[in-house]
């Protein structure tokens, strides 16, 4: 009997382990300080006292109104996350509207913080993301209204118009703030630019090209 209950204990104690981990980021990086009086910061935001919030703490009417899709791409991603909402703090959830020109994309991007399920209100989108090295394998579909998509978190994605006319998706992430990176522009705008020796041989491709390339961002 002794013997089980110490397998018991034993065993309790392996899971308590396994189970413990770090909170999930709530932004790019939190950089720890020793002196509390030089700065504070939390990971997400400070919680308003509960007896002052209001109904608009709640409410944001941003995705009434289509966005404007006259840009390079041909799309408009409209947030509706902890920046917008205050309510959603320490929810672990947000929304965005994006809409988009016929033909327009919503370029390859990755949410670092947050898996994306996207719902097809309007249009024909083709959908897809890549997997991880090494097998960088393609899951792709063609959406048609009603139609839903899961973008796993963190893997590069994209949605592209191929109908004649407008679309519009609704995407939730699990996130309150979920972070959006666009590769091309991560890649070829970085501020202060990415060495055109690495591009040049991390593409395969002519210094001219990589040069032309972050010129446009």
């Amino acid at each position: 009997m002794n013997t089980l209950l110490a397998y018991i204990a034993l065993l309790a104690m392996a899971f308590s382990l396994v189970s413990a981990s770090d909170p999930s980021p709530l932004q790019d990086f939190c950089v720890a300080v020793n002196d509390t009086h030089e700065t504070v910061f939390v990971n997400g935001k400070f919680c308003k006292d509960p007896k002052l919030a209001t109904p608009n703490d709640f409410f944001f009417s941003g995705l009434r109104l289509p966005g404007n899709t006259s840009n390079k791409v041909g799309s408009l991603v409209t947030p509706a996350n902890v920046a917008q909402i205050p309510g959603l703090n320490t929810l672990g959830v947000s929304l965005a509207r994006v809409d988009y020109a016929p033909y327009g994309l919503n370029p390859p991007h990755i949410h670092p913080r947050a898996t994306e399920i996207l719902t097809l209100l309007e249009g024909t989108l083709y959908a897809g993301f890549v997997t991880s090295n090494p097998e960088n394998r393609l899951f792709s579909k063609v959406l048609y209204k009603g139609d839903v998509f899961v973008f796993p978190k963190g893997l590069i994605h994209f949605q592209l118009n191929v109908g004649t006319t407008k679309a519009m998706a609704i995407s939730t992430l699990s996130s309150q703030n979920p972070g959006v990176i666009t590769i091309a522009n991560a890649v070829f705008g970085s501020k202060p630019a990415i060495s055109a020796d690495v591009l040049t041989k991390a593409f395969q491709v002519d210094k001219n090209v990589v040069e032309n390339l972050q010129s446009r961002f």
